[in-house]
């Protein structure tokens, strides 16, 4: 019997969570004796050093390094990505995890969220959008899931003073932006001349870098909504309230972040792009960096 705890890898660069697996053959005996070495997915820092991508080849192509090999062919490529990684996760890693009853509708989640990343989706929407989807309490069992194997996200709302607004519309947010570039077969060059969507490849990339970075950390990564008023994310801590939002070329009906300002005086307002902190120099923050941005240190 080990008397110090034993160290697991978490690695996110393979969209699987081992360490669901490997709890359910833990003896009691061992229960509690395990610290994590978090190994999120490829940050533009990290994707620009081994490969030397530019920040719009990564935003689109994302951080698996073993695909990154293939980006001169990009069917080749997006095939990878779907084939390799994706359906892998999905058909075999996740259903170990627990029994799924409908593995069809769990994919047709995880693909509605591919095609619509970085937007606030009603699970209601999103009943009328999936066949045989059940009801609302199955698509956010199903998104559960689907964070467990870090492939996405549904941020819940924002609300200071009390607990996050539970069964609020999520935002979904996936992980890695090579996600969302080899389900939707847009070409490369076509989605950098088409401003919405790369907007929504920007806002979607800006949500995933916080949520990868600061993973094990005590904050927690929102967004919020008040009538037309949004703000794109909100990261919070029990002392801390950082407003982000996003300036890239997407078009937007709303400025949602005065108005959060007014309703919460002791949060912070960070502009990420546009006159803000340029996205670049957001993107190649590390740990500590981006944890002096939030403390406004930085």
């Amino acid at each position: 019997m080990p008397a110090f705890p034993l160290p697991i890898t978490v690695n996110r660069n393979c969209p699987c969570n081992r360490l669901e697996l490997l709890k359910k053959v833990l003896t009691e005996s061992l229960a509690g004796r395990f610290y994590l070495h978090r190994l999120n997915h490829w940050s533009y820092r990290e994707v620009k050093e081994a490969f030397g991508l530019t920040l719009d080849e990564w935003l689109f192509f994302g951080g698996y390094p073993g695909a990154l090999n293939y980006i001169k062919d990009e069917a080749f490529w997006s095939a990878c990505v779907r084939d390799s990684l994706i359906e892998t996760v999905i058909a075999k890693d996740v259903l170990q995890l627990e029994n799924i009853n409908k593995p069809t509708l769990l994919r047709h989640v995880f693909y509605l969220a591919a095609y619509y990343p970085a937007e606030i989706f009603s699970y209601n929407k999103m009943l009328g959008q999936l066949t045989d989807a059940g009801n609302t309490t199955t698509l956010a069992h199903y998104i559960s899931i689907l964070v467990s194997a870090f492939l996405l996200s549904g941020l819940e709302q924002f609300k200071r003073g009390d607990k996050p607004k539970k069964g609020s519309s999520p935002k979904l947010i996936l992980w890695n932006n090579a996600l969302i570039s080899s389900v939707s077969l847009a070409e490369y060059s076509s989605t950098r001349e088409n401003p919405e969507r790369r907007g929504r490849l920007v806002e979607n990339a800006v949500g995933a870098h916080f949520l990868n970075t600061i993973a094990g950390l005590p904050y927690a990564v929102y967004y919020w909504r008040k009538g037309n008023w949004e703000v794109d994310f909100v990261v919070a801590s029990h002392q801390r309230t950082i407003a982000v939002e996003v300036k890239s070329s997407r078009m937007r009906k709303t400025k949602g972040l005065p108005r959060f300002l007014e309703t919460y005086p002791s949060a912070r307002p960070l502009i990420i792009g546009g006159t803000g902190m340029p996205l670049k120099e957001f993107f190649l923050t590390g740990r500590e960096e981006l944890l002096a941005l939030i403390e406004g240190e930085y």
